[in-house]
């Protein structure tokens, strides 16, 4: 004899949720945060969930007569059974105490039963057989990320309730400055209050400016520092200009002070020079840096990758390098800037649906090497004006040094220090915030960034962050 087998559910657990809101509706906000009107498998447990919420939004009080007016108000007293019913939630529950308890088990079920529902979509997309399995798999993959992080869409939500959980998350912690990931250098942090979580932050420049240093060195000082919880930031780096190796040769570089033509001339180490790069070695294997090469990256592996290492290690920072070597979801017919910006809005996507600051790199257009000064505009950003509006703030790279020689810096600035290695990090766009211009120098040897402040001096400590 066949059987049919229910969905995981507790109609116990259930009804002693609904009967703690009856006899004491104060219970009420202690598992509305957590418990929706769906999680509730029987349907007449649902719809007096929704009824009690209805009555507590309008500061109604929770008891059997609001309840089973606010019921009949909406046709629905008898089919869940009448006053009957909700005569029974009450008695079924002597006291309200345990109501959290009881609310996590419904939850606990109801995330049961969406698994089941998640299992039945991979299944029905394994039996489409879609020619493209990667594509498969990230769908696939993005049902558990929905599940895992407990919702699929946000609703609109009113500014009280806004307001209380700005005052209750964050004034009420311990680091109430607001402070976001510091990159390690002073004054950019100062400025900008560190990278804020959900912004997309652009760092564009000409190509050799060196972009891509600056931001390993980011990576660096955010891996480097702990928490005061003893945890290390999480950073990944996905780099489509350089391989894995360079990126390890560069890091090497900057943390035993050996140039680079040096690491890659291993037959002519001293035995310094290998002591000085094997403590480096050590220093970094523990850095929790992640590094993706794939020279043809899209913008849904870079989300289902960046997805998967959230919730696996958990994030601080995304790292690209650089958006214009991206490739978008197709369909464009070739129009590159269509495809830029469905990459800058999916970038930005990204950084709010996981509440971490992306740092993206991009090419300027070769208009600033045209101007005069060649200090670069907005209006420099490559291929797309979308990148500008989609991003929280833009920061530009400018090295006069890179533009000028010495002589021609004397004959059009006479009496003025040549600017060797000196660095401006022009922030032309800063959406909740003042706009700047911080001093950095570029150490061509191990092709790093320092505060200006320390030019001469060794490289800052990190700190905490």
């Amino acid at each position: 004899m066949y059987t049919e087998q229910l969905p995981p559910h507790d109609d116990q657990a259930e009804e002693a949720v609904l009967g703690s809101l009856v006899i004491d509706s104060e219970s009420l906000p202690r598992v509305a945060a957590t418990l929706a009107a769906d999680d509730f498998f029987r349907q007449k447990h649902s719809w007096i969930f929704e009824a009690c919420l209805n009555l507590f939004s309008r500061n109604e009080p929770v008891n059997q007569i609001t309840l089973s007016d606010e019921l009949t108000r909406q046709q629905r007293l008898e089919e869940i059974g009448g006053l009957q019913f909700l005569s029974y939630l009450v008695t079924s529950v002597p006291t309200s105490v345990y109501v959290e308890h009881y609310g996590q088990v419904v939850k606990r079920l109801s995330i049961m039963r969406q698994l089941i529902n998640a299992g039945g979509k991979i299944v029905d997309i394994g039996y489409k057989a879609e020619t493209d399995e990667e594509e498969a798999l990230r769908k696939a993959e993005d049902f558990i990320y929905e599940l895992r992080m407990g919702r699929s869409e946000r609703d609109l939500v009113s500014l009280h309730q806004a307001l209380d959980k700005y005052i209750e998350e964050d004034l009420s912690s311990q680091d109430s400055n607001k402070t976001g990931v510091t990159s390690g250098f002073v004054d950019l942090d100062r400025l900008l209050g560190g990278f804020q979580p959900s912004d997309l932050v652009i760092l564009a420049a000409r190509p050799g400016v060196g972009k891509s240093a600056l931001a390993l060195n980011i990576a660096k000082a955010i891996t480097s520092r702990r928490n005061t919880e003893g945890r290390r930031g999480v950073v990944a780096f996905f780099s489509l200009e350089m391989a894995t190796e360079q990126i390890v040769e560069r890091l090497l570089a900057g943390e035993s002070g050996i140039d680079t033509r040096r690491l890659r001339q291993a037959q002519e180490w001293s035995e310094q020079d290998e002591a000085k790069i094997m403590q480096a070695v050590g220093q970094l294997a523990d850095l929790p840096l992640y590094i993706d090469d794939s020279a043809l990256l899209g913008v849904v592996e870079l989300r289902s990758k960046a997805r998967r290492l959230y919730l696996e290690e958990g994030l601080e920072l995304i790292v690209v390098d650089y958006m214009q070597l991206m490739s978008g979801s197709g369909g464009f017919g070739g129009n590159r800037v269509q495809e830029i910006s469905e990459i800058s809005r999916s970038l930005k996507a990204l950084a709010r649906d996981l509440n971490v600051p992306v740092l993206a790199l991009s090419q300027l257009s070769r208009a600033v090497e045209g101007r005069p000064g060649h200090e670069p505009l907005l209006s420099d950003l490559r291929d797309s004006g979308s990148i500008e509006q989609d991003a929280d703030v833009v920061m530009f790279l400018y090295r006069p040094d890179v533009y000028f020689t010495e002589e021609e810096w004397e004959r059009q600035h006479p009496g003025e220090d040549y600017p060797r290695g000196v660095a401006d990090l022009i922030v032309a766009k800063h959406r909740n915030g003042p706009l700047g211009r911080p001093q950095l120098v570029f150490r061509e040897r191990t092709t790093t960034f320092v505060d200006a402040v320390l030019r001469d001096g060794p490289a800052p400590n990190m700190g905490m962050f």
